[in-house]
């Protein structure tokens, strides 16, 4: 057999950190390595798996679909392309909707409508805040280790701390195009934003005449308990971008356009793949199969389960555990690259979000008994000795 890691080393291009587990087959919450060895998935695509893995619905949809239409761009309708608008938009509360192929563009997409609806050019974003890679997203990101190798970036951007809404309030200006925040700040390190703070927020917006730009990228489709987590606030964004989970896991993002901006002028953007029928169907599958599976409700219920069993794990090394939902991060007071490591070699996979968190984003079908195993399986962790 063909040694995996070795040939992806060998052809890759460098810019990802090898776990060195070959992963082969998934089922809803579970993973399989190519030696037959099963984990419990607590990366979930890094939040583009929330159905689960290998769902037949879906994986239904997709076939029937490549064998009728894949590629067709948006200058042509198509049925499943205007049925997936429609839903976006009626479960969004929004009335258009561009679509795109992943979060990034998603956020590209949003500041160039900002800027060409309120002729402004400055945007004001918060610091631990991860929006892309991208130039335009990447502007917007905080964490200076991805933005100093390309730097000088697009201009106009400041950063502010996130939760405060006096700094935030000072830096929104008769220049500034649009606020961009996250509801959770997941890559930053998993910090819930405030009531106060987010509606405070758009409120600013909404009198100083920019936009509210929302990144639902990973905690839209049930993540926080809501299909959406600006609803646990009421918000009403100008713009809110989406993706990973949009279609069950295919590549698609959207950017949903409010009211403020109404129809955009023509020309001033484009996708060739963005809307393909294939993600379309694949969409409309994923969006029945999370409102069958009612996947908000068990993700609020679960993840509070999952929240307690963390916080009664007695190891001094654990500074705060904190989330909302089935995003969940575990602050230690060591790096957490060591404890990932560990659990991986015990049957659970999981993300970091910063230096020293553990990030829990499973997928939303996860069970009762999954979750368990895996807030048993960090205690043990957090008692062994682990190489720093």
């Amino acid at each position: 057999m063909t040694d995996i890691l070795a040939l992806e080393n060998l052809r890759a291009s460098g810019v990802y950190n090898k776990r060195g587990v070959t992963m082969v087959r998934g089922e809803g919450a579970l993973l399989w390595d190519d030696q037959g060895h099963q984990y419990i998935d607590c990366v979930g695509g890094q939040g583009a798996a929330n159905l689960g893995h290998a769902n037949a619905t879906v994986a239904a949809a997709i076939a029937e679909q490549a064998q009728r239409l894949i590629s067709l761009t948006e200058i042509f309708p198509n049925e499943q392309r205007a049925a997936v608008m429609d839903r976006l938009c009626r479960l969004a509360d929004m009335p258009r909707v561009y679509l795109c192929n992943s979060g990034t563009e998603a956020i590209e997409a949003a500041f160039k409508f900002a800027r060409v609806t309120t002729r402004r050019t400055e945007f004001v974003a918060a610091m631990r805040g991860f929006h892309g890679r991208t130039m335009g997203a990447l502007s917007a990101t905080w964490n200076k280790a991805y933005r100093e190798p390309f730097e000088p970036l697009v201009p106009g951007f400041r950063h502010v701390p996130y939760n405060n809404l006096d700094a935030l309030s000072k830096a929104v200006s008769e220049n500034t195009a649009a606020v961009i925040l996250e509801v959770v700040q997941g890559e930053g390190g998993v910090y819930p934003g405030t009531p106060e703070y987010l509606r405070g927020a758009q409120q600013i917006c909404q009198e100083r005449g920019a936009l509210f730009i929302l990144d639902e990228v990973q905690t839209g489709f049930g993540r926080t308990g809501k299909l959406f987590a600006f609803q646990h606030h009421d918000l009403r964004p100008d713009l809110l971008c989406l993706a990973k989970s949009i279609a069950g896991g295919v590549p698609m993002g959207a950017t949903l356009i409010g009211e403020r901006l109404g129809v955009l002028p023509g020309h001033i953007h484009g996708s060739t793949f963005g809307g393909n029928p294939l993600a379309c169907a694949a969409s409309l599958a994923a969006l029945s199969e999370m409102e069958r599976l009612d996947l908000p409700a068990r993700a609020a219920e679960n993840g509070a389960h999952f929240m307690e069993r963390l916080q009664e794990i007695n190891s001094p090394l654990i500074r705060e555990v904190r989330g909302m939902g089935l995003l969940v991060g575990v602050e230690l007071k060591k790096k957490s690259a060591p404890f990932l490591q560990a659990l991986t070699e015990r049957g659970v996979v999981a993300l970091s979000a910063g230096m020293n968190v553990v990030r829990f984003l499973p997928p939303l079908v996860i069970t009762r008994e999954q979750l368990d195993c895996v807030a048993n399986t960090l205690a043990q962790v957090l008692m062994e000795p682990v190489s720093e």
